[in-house]
């Protein structure tokens, strides 16, 4: 017999999916930067990703950030680097959520790594997701810009982050949302996600997990070391590139879709779009987070969260 919160879920579901229904085939590709009004229109008012080309070829970041040109402008800055042992941060490790440690280093010295000139234990992601473009690299601004004036002008505001990517090929990015509109664009290299809309939320299982970091020992060998005084966190177990389908069989029934964002391609990531991301070796990138608008969808999202936690199908 169907529960007034299987009708529900189910009630809600067939609402959220008139809403993204139209977003499950393929990311689509927009050939030019769009008018401020028809992509807010077409494209942040229905919650669907595209992939943008030729949104930022005037950028001079495209030419010039070569290893070379960023040893000369920012070698000898100290930023903050993810530092993991398996490239997997922010993630689920048995029963614990790990986070990277986070080690202060020169720009010159992450790129030693990445270009084999040094060897280190570890996988090394330039990841700080706190405006470090802006906080920690300022010098490179003049390559880029703080913000996209056609995004600013379709959401009546400014990023409240512009972040800077750069790792090696076995960083990932775990499966999560943001509350963020996010543009995505890459630099050099390419970009890989797994993309899954909101309306999957009842297929994604979660767990709560412990909080620890990783921290490595004077052997060079990673422990993890429990946040013994912080809350425990609700994350996703399962990784989309090898899903556990014997332990989620809910997940069979999630829709994920695939693209590639090549250099000078911009990726427009909607607000609590399920994401998992890996790159090619050393890619750049750069990314504008926008608050997200806290509207009707927001409150439909927030329902189908609360009613996959009563049936189930957040487990």
């Amino acid at each position: 017999m169907q529960t007034l919160a299987d009708y529900a879920l189910s009630y809600g579901m067939a609402r959220l999916e008139g809403l993204f229904s139209e977003a499950f085939r393929a990311v689509p590709y927009l050939e030019a930067p769009p008018d401020p009004l028809n992509f807010y229109r077409d494209w942040i008012a229905p919650n669907k990703p595209c992939i943008i080309r030729n949104a930022f070829s005037h950028w001079p970041a495209l030419s010039r950030w070569t290893p070379e040109y960023l040893r000369e402008k920012v070698g000898s800055k100290v930023i903050s680097v993810a530092v993991t042992p398996n490239g997997y941060a922010d993630a689920v490790n048995g029963d614990r959520f790990v986070m990277p440690e986070e080690r202060r280093m020169s720009f010159s010295s992450v790129l030693d790594i990445l270009q084999g000139k040094v060897q280190q234990r570890g996988v090394f992601y330039v990841q700080k997701q706190c405006s470090n473009l802006l906080d920690e690299l300022p010098e490179l601004t003049d390559d880029v810009e703080t913000h996209v004036s056609w995004m600013s002008a379709a959401l009546g505001k400014l990023p409240d982050a512009v972040n800077f990517w750069l790792g090696e090929a076995s960083a990932v990015t775990s499966m999560h949302k943001d509350h963020y509109e996010n543009l995505y664009c890459v630099i050099s290299g390419e970009k890989n996600f797994i993309l899954l809309p909101p309306t999957d939320r009842p297929f994604i299982p979660y767990g709560v997990y412990q909080p620890a970091v990783y921290r490595q020992r004077g052997d060079g060998e990673f422990e993890i070391v429990d946040q013994s005084d912080a809350e425990k966190v609700p994350w996703i177990p399962l990784d989309p590139l090898d899903p556990d389908l014997e332990r989620y069989p809910g997940y069979r029934a999630a829709r994920p879709l695939r693209c590639s964002v090549k250099a000078g391609e911009m990726l427009y990531l909607p607000a609590l779009w399920f994401h998992h991301v890996t790159q090619s070796h050393g890619a750049i990138a750069v990314n504008f987070w926008y608050d997200m608008e806290y509207d009707i969808k927001y409150n439909y999202y927030q329902l189908l969260e609360t009613l996959s936690e009563v049936t189930g199908g957040s487990t």
